[in-house]
């Protein structure tokens, strides 16, 4: 009996241990997300949210039953000029104020490819939830010299339209691109 509840709790503590290690939180010095839309028809703008958050669980190795769930500040915008980020804050974009996070959370992975992947998911901006589908091309896991601790590297791409979350209403795509291109880049620590 004793035996029997040696391995029992053995059992469970390992059960404990995988469970609490399938927690990945991306690296902010690490990670980055991008968005680039055109201006104007002739040029690409490109910018970031600085403060965002995310996590992704996983029980296997390759992360092929991963789930990804990002909160960005809206706050955050930043597009290297003050009058336009502070434009993009304003009700005429994001609305800051009144929509404070862009949320993520993923409802299915899909094998594309080696190490590639259709990440499918709920999108909410400007208090709308639309059902997106990113390409994620999953870049490997290594242990970072320096913290000793295991690290995936993950890079989100895809396209998705203001309008559908009614970003920007007022200015026509001829101005602004109604098509945005999302890039993410992280490294997520374990």
């Amino acid at each position: 009996m004793k035996k029997f509840v040696l391995i029992a709790t053995a059992f469970l503590a390992l059960t404990a241990f995988t469970t609490l290690s399938g927690i990945w939180k991306n690296d902010p010095p690490h990670s980055q997300l991008a968005f680039t839309v055109t201006h104007l028809g002739v040029s690409d703008v490109s910018g970031t949210f600085n403060d965002f958050e995310v996590t992704v669980q996983s029980a296997k190795p390759d992360f092929s039953d991963a789930v990804f769930e990002l909160t960005a500040k809206t706050a955050s915008i930043d597009t290297r000029v003050q009058q336009r980020n502070d434009h993009l804050k304003s009700p005429d974009f994001f609305d800051v104020a009144q929509y404070p996070d862009i949320t993520f959370k993923s409802t299915s992975i899909k094998p594309a490819g080696k190490n590639n992947f259709k990440l499918t998911g709920d999108l909410t901006i400007h208090g709308i939830t639309q059902k997106v589908t990113m390409d994620l091309l999953y870049r490997g896991t290594i242990e970072n010299p320096m913290s000793k601790k295991p690290t995936a590297g993950f890079q989100l791409t895809g396209t998705i339209k203001r309008s559908d979350f009614h970003v920007g209403d007022k200015f026509p795509a001829p101005m602004v691109s109604d098509e945005v291109r999302i890039k993410a880049d992280g490294e997520f620590i374990q």
